[in-house]
């Protein structure tokens, strides 16, 4: 994963074009960019980011930020219970639990 002043991409390979294709993650603007080089891929994210930016300044609005990985988050009282039973079983705190789960669940 690529990540430019807080922001960070995903990158997928495209056989037919053998090109590098990126998207940043997380503004709801969509931001993408592409390569034919991990190095060429480096920059036009760091441009796309910097270009997001100023185009956000020009119009005077405030640009998505960046996730800041924190998350509030209210649950029943018995969700929570079996959440807690569910870390200590693997070991775990619950928020490396909540963390894990998520990203099981979102990534794969």
């Amino acid at each position: 994963m690529l990540t430019y002043k807080g922001y960070k991409a995903s990158v997928a390979y495209d056989d037919e074009a053998e090109m590098l294709h990126g998207e940043v993650l997380g503004p709801k603007s969509v931001i993408t960019f592409q390569a034919t080089s991990i190095e060429q891929l480096k920059r036009e994210f760091a441009f796309s980011v910097d270009d997001y930016l100023a185009f956000c300044a020009e119009r005077g609005i405030e640009p998505d930020k960046p996730c800041s990985g924190k998350i509030s988050l209210r649950v029943p009282p018995q969700v929570h219970s079996a959440a807690i039973s569910a870390a200590s079983l693997e070991g775990m705190s619950l928020n490396a639990w909540i963390s894990k789960t998520i990203e099981k669940a979102a990534i794969g």
